[in-house]
């Protein structure tokens, strides 16, 4: 087990009709703010109705920025700063998925920055400071409510790039399983396989003496897959709803990550895929993980088989590891597939001319590798995108 420092400011507000407490919550930090949202769902489903009278009645005035959608973009961030910087706002409220949350929290490192935001996300310049961001989440996926982490999309050369921080670690996020309802099927399932994701950029490594963290994963792990379905066929079950949104949360908090080298080798390539593509994230890795296990399994064959073995129960066979290291990567894709989720990148319409310019961007033309597990030059990249198709 490596050293590690955690720490997590994130203060959870978890349960029903939470959001009523909002108001609340947002007066402890400030009595001015931006109200950053995605699609008019919130409006549709009561939830805008009851932030705004939350926020009416604790007293705290708000300027309205919609428009937060997958793959948050660039240009929506930069109309937020000028929206903070030219009404004094100091404190930004997020209420949607990981979309709106990474584009609160980039809003938040650029209004006091004097330069362009972008800067962080392309490594040129590293944030100082950064306003306060609170959180009630709607989606749960891409654990951006309890994370340092925000990832933003630049559609001018199609780049998707992201930050990690302890400034822009939320204040407080709001979690009700019950505002996850309305979410269609697909929307639930994606957020599945963001949530896996997650946790397998942590569980992939090679670090030895983890066993804790390594226990933690599997049953974070094993939570998503037997709750997905039971939210699937019964969306308003809400121990199944509430199981998969505290998992998003758990699962990129960095609790699962403490003392080990964690990969992030798929999220980096699958990020290649969404900028051009603007899919969706959750169908993305649920592609591209797969492929990236089956270029480096040969790597510590024994992980594949133990996650084989603890994950999909298969049984180990001592004298053909590779059998039962295929055979959990095999469960993992069934799995994806039967939660209806995309396994290969002709599933979304995804052909082979652009796999050259994605491993191209990953490796920024092997001047850099992709992920720690196996470090991945352009070529290995390259292979894994190939393995997607």
């Amino acid at each position: 087990m490596k050293n590690f420092i955690f720490q997590n400011r994130t203060k959870i507000i978890f349960g029903k009709q939470t959001e009523t407490e909002v108001g609340a919550e947002v007066k402890r930090n400030a009595d001015k703010i931006l109200f950053h949202y995605g699609s008019a769902s919130i409006k549709k489903s009561g939830l805008y109705d009851t932030v705004v009278k939350s926020l009416n009645d604790a007293g705290v005035s708000f300027i309205e920025l919609p428009g937060a959608q997958p793959n948050p973009r660039l240009n929506l961030v930069k109309e937020g700063i000028k929206i903070c910087r030219d009404n004094g706002i100091k404190f930004i409220l997020a209420v949607g998925g990981g979309s709106a949350i990474d584009s609160a929290k980039a809003i938040a490192v650029g209004v006091p920055y004097n330069g362009d935001v972008w800067d962080f996300y392309t490594g040129k310049a590293v944030p100082k400071e950064a306003l306060d961001v609170g959180v009630v989440l709607t989606i749960p996926a891409a654990g951006s409510e309890a994370s340092p982490s925000s990832v933003i999309t630049n559609t001018d050369g199609d780049f998707k790039k992201g930050l990690t921080t302890e400034l822009i670690r939320p204040v407080f996020s709001i979690l009700n399983p019950e505002l996850t309802y309305s979410l269609p099927p697909y929307q639930t399932a994606c957020g599945a396989a963001d949530i896996m994701a997650h946790i397998m950029e942590r569980y992939f490594t090679n670090t030895d003496h983890v066993e804790l963290t390594d226990r933690l994963c599997e049953a974070t792990m094993k939570s998503v897959i037997n709750s997905v379905p039971a939210a699937l066929s019964d969306p308003e079950n809400y121990n199944a709803r509430a199981e998969i949104m505290w998992a998003s949360t758990i699962a990129h908090n960095d609790l699962l990550g403490t003392g080990r080298v964690e990969d992030w080798c798929s999220h980096q390539i699958e990020h290649e895929i969404s900028g051009i593509y603007d899919v969706t994230h959750g169908a993305g890795l649920a592609v591209v993980f797969p492929a990236w296990m089956k270029y480096v399994y040969k790597t510590n064959i024994s992980r594949f088989a133990q996650f084989a073995s603890r994950i999909w129960n298969v049984e180990i066979d001592t004298y053909d590891l590779q059998k039962t290291a295929l055979e959990g990567i095999k469960r993992l894709e069934s799995f994806f597939s039967s939660i209806g989720l995309p396994v290969r990148l002709k599933e979304m319409n995804i052909d082979d001319k652009r796999l050259e310019e994605m491993a191209e961007k990953c490796t920024g033309g092997d001047r850099y590798t992709a992920g720690n597990f196996v470090k991945l030059d352009k070529r290995g990249v390259l292979e894994v995108l190939k393995l997607a198709l």
